[in-house]
């Protein structure tokens, strides 16, 4: 897990229980704004990394990943206290993760994307 990966890891690893955030929200805090898709390719190669609570991260319209994780995740959120909305989506507007933070990139702006 080196680079552009690990950053992603290591936001991913500071969602509090009963919050979600986006993909890009991540790549936001990460200075990169336009880098949510890659944001997504290294939670898709997360599945190596036991601790980190994938589940608490989402598309922007609160659709879940499809398929069979899709059970999984809404498990996970529901046994949180994470609400749906009557469509089956996640409410990201109500249980958003707002680091106090969160508006300033953290300094990795110029560092190269590496995969």
């Amino acid at each position: 897990m080196q680079g552009f990966y690990k950053q992603v890891y290591d936001i991913v690893a500071k969602i509090p229980v009963g919050t979600v955030t986006t993909y890009g929200d991540i790549a936001k805090m990460l200075g990169r704004p336009r880098a949510a898709r890659f944001v997504g390719y290294a939670m898709n190669a997360s599945c190596d990394t036991d601790d980190l609570p994938w589940h608490r991260v989402t598309f922007a319209d609160g659709k879940m990943w499809d398929g069979e994780w899709e059970k999984v995740q809404r498990d996970l959120l529901t046994a949180e206290g994470v609400g749906f909305t009557p469509d089956g989506r996640i409410d990201v507007e109500k249980y958003r993760w707002r680091p106090t933070n969160a508006s300033a990139p953290m300094n990795l702006r110029d560092l190269p994307l590496k995969f």
